[in-house]
């Protein structure tokens, strides 16, 4: 591909060559057609890496570049100044391949929903925000929108509804406790007067999985997907659509905890490892008590002596504070 980029470049060159040796300038062909062949290049190597609605932002602002430079030449014709025609080349490559990689980058935020907005006149897009049917049945968006901490337009596809419903009319009691609780969350949601939920009809049939079609939905609406699914996350920003996860906020938002500092919890249960015991604070984070084992059930005071952060949420580990002491008065003497 190089070769050919090279062979294409050359091309210009000698047509420019070539005619500018009519006009009677060769050197200012070979000037014109050295840039217009680099141009050739560039665009290709950038159109091939684009997609589409990046490459309609290019074109866009490429020619937004070539005007810009026509109307910065006005004084050279009015006042008749010298080089008109060099200064051109040089405004039209510099403002033109500018507003290609404004425009190319710029460009990833156009969809048609958004141009469809700006001819209605509907100005800056709603915020609109796609219910997934995990983070409906977990509850805690509710509890989230009822701060004031999230707003905008929250969307509920009629796709989403449906499986929510087959949740709901579910044999297993569990199953169709999660999906009662889902439409209930719905509800709530409805009625709260800082936040607008919107249902909609869209659906694609020709796509089977709901996360596809929850994915496929936010790209033509122009949606953030909010989720607590994995999966669906990472599917979601693979095909560039904006995720906001409750369980990455969560883990956001727990109070940090550091080396050293000490914490009464309620041992619940024994660890993995040998005479450790397993105690959860409010939030949820587990911690691991270093020979915590026969705490069991009882309320202790422990000391933190690490932390660490998993994809599944944050764990921290601590010893008994009398441990700690003890290890520590060890430290001080030297022994």
């Amino acid at each position: 591909m190089l070769i050919l980029r090279a062979v294409i470049v050359f091309a210009f060159v000698l047509a420019g060559y070539l005619a500018g040796g009519k006009f009677g300038n060769a050197s200012i062909g070979i000037f014109v057609g050295l840039l217009v062949g680099i141009w050739a290049a560039i665009i290709e190597l950038l159109l091939k890496r684009a997609k589409v609605n990046s490459i309609f932002g290019g074109l866009l602002g490429m020619w937004t570049g070539f005007i810009l430079a026509d109307l910065l030449l006005v004084p050279f014709r009015h006042y008749e100044i010298p080089y008109e025609g060099e200064v051109f080349l040089v405004l039209t490559f510099i403002l033109g391949y500018s507003g290609l990689m404004i425009g190319l980058d710029k460009g990833k935020q156009l969809t048609v929903a958004s141009i469809i907005r700006k001819l209605r006149g509907a100005g800056e897009s709603e915020n609109i925000k796609l219910l997934d049917t995990s983070v409906i049945i977990d509850g805690r968006i509710a509890d989230i929108c009822e701060t004031s901490f999230i707003d905008g337009v929250f969307v509920a596809p009629q796709f989403i509804l449906h499986e929510l419903q087959h949740i709901a009319d579910s044999p297993d009691s569990l199953k169709r406790a999660r999906g009662r609780r889902g439409l209930d969350i719905l509800q709530r949601m409805q009625k709260m007067h800082q936040i607008t939920v919107r249902i909609v009809e869209n659906d694609f049939p020709k796509i089977k999985e709901v996360d596809s079609k929850l994915v496929a939905l936010a790209k033509v609406m122009d949606a953030k997907v909010i989720t607590n699914d994995f999966n669906l996350n990472k599917v979601a920003e693979l095909q560039g659509v904006t995720v906001l996860n409750i369980n990455e906020l969560a883990n956001a938002i727990k109070p940090l905890v550091l080396p050293g500092e000490p914490l009464r919890v309620f041992v619940v249960k024994e660890g993995k490892e040998q005479n450790q015991g397993v105690a959860y604070l409010e939030d949820g984070t587990m911690v691991v008590v270093d020979n915590g084992r026969k705490q069991i059930g009882k309320n202790i005071d422990v000391t933190v002596t690490s932390v660490l952060q998993t994809t599944a949420g944050r764990m921290i580990f601590t010893k008994t504070r009398e441990d700690y002491e003890r290890g520590e008065g060890k430290q001080g003497t030297g022994k």
